[in-house]
């Protein structure tokens, strides 16, 4: 499998990356048996990566991700998360603190790869909300105190949120990653988006990382499943998630994906999912991509839909011109 050069961390991840969270539900709500066989599959093909987080399934992601990878004897890049309820000004780092020293005891480790702040980074207005003054100032500070203690090798941010605050903490140089939300039914971290097209416009955030040195982690690359193209969810699924940066529901999301089946009737993938992969890492400034798996067979999908590589300049122009119809209306 790709590997590619993960920002100035030094780290060369594979392109695809194994994503514990609860929406596909693999690692939260699957069997032991099933964890231990996809991770290991998984790692055979070049995964190296696997991110998780305390609230993917209220801890049982990174209970059963630090079991796996002890059980395997695996040696990977493991990151996790923290998320903080309410955003109080004074309190903030010693919450960081705690929820790391939780995490790495559900880990089972003494240490993690990557820390990432999990919050939305926007104005001020919802509890949850940091604004780029409080991620600068309190939020990296504390990350500092951690990478100093040997608890965390780099650090990072889900960046989620209202966009000019997204791009100041991401070129402020004192980050190292960046989760970004990108999929055909948003295609603007890496462009400008068609006039009309109903999607968050994150300004071409992917590019402003790359300038800065930050590493790039593809996350919501199949919509939560919209992009596969089917209604049914499986049984381990979240089976009602929201949309992060597209439609404002699932429903539509699930219709506009539709809209991009020509993709597989034209020969171009064999699959609605597998182009939805593919077209992920079809731009240099993506390092790595979450995939969020049900069960093992959704992995051996994933890894020979990756192993196809970045779809073709002539798929990719056709991507164009559909996500230019779904801006018509």
């Amino acid at each position: 499998m790709e590997r590619r050069q993960f920002g100035r961390t030094g780290l060369n991840l594979g392109v695809l990356g194994f994503g514990c969270g609860a929406v596909g539900g693999l690692m939260v709500r699957g069997s032991a048996a099933d964890q231990e066989r996809a991770a290991a599959r998984a790692i055979a093909a070049g995964v190296n990566y696997f991110d998780t987080a305390p609230d993917y399934g209220s801890g049982e992601s990174e209970i059963n991700l630090g079991r796996v990878l002890r059980v395997l004897g695996a040696d990977v890049v493991v990151g996790t998360k923290v998320r903080l309820r309410e955003a109080v000004p004074g309190r903030i780092g010693a919450e960081i603190v705690a929820s790391l020293d939780a995490s790495l005891k559900r880990l089972g480790r003494d240490s993690v790869d990557l820390f990432q702040l999990h919050n939305p980074i926007a104005p001020s207005g919802a509890p949850a909300n940091l604004t780029p003054q409080m991620v600068l100032e309190e939020v990296v500070p504390a990350f500092e105190r951690l990478q100093a203690d040997g608890k965390v090798r780099w650090v990072g941010v889900t960046a989620i949120g209202e966009a000019e605050a997204m791009h100041e903490v991401v070129v402020s140089g004192a980050l190292d990653s960046a989760q970004v939300p990108l999929n055909m039914l948003n295609p603007s971290p890496v462009r400008g988006l068609p006039k009309g097209f109903p999607a968050t416009d994150y300004r071409q955030l992917m590019l402003r990382a790359r300038e800065n040195g930050v590493g790039v982690i593809g996350i919501r690359v199949l919509a939560a499943g919209a992009l596969s193209g089917l209604e049914d969810r499986h049984p381990t699924a979240m089976q009602s998630v929201a949309p992060i940066g597209s439609s404002p529901t699932y429903d539509a999301d699930l219709a506009h994906a539709r809209m991009f089946l020509p993709l597989v009737q034209e020969g171009f993938a064999s699959s609605l999912a597998e182009a939805a992969m593919r077209y992920a890492i079809s731009n240099d400034c993506m390092t790595t991509v979450l995939v969020g798996f049900s069960d093992p067979d959704h992995l051996d999908a994933a890894i020979a839909a990756f192993e196809k590589g970045p779809l073709s300049p002539f798929a990719m122009a056709r991507v164009a011109q559909l996500q230019a119809r779904i801006a018509m209306g």
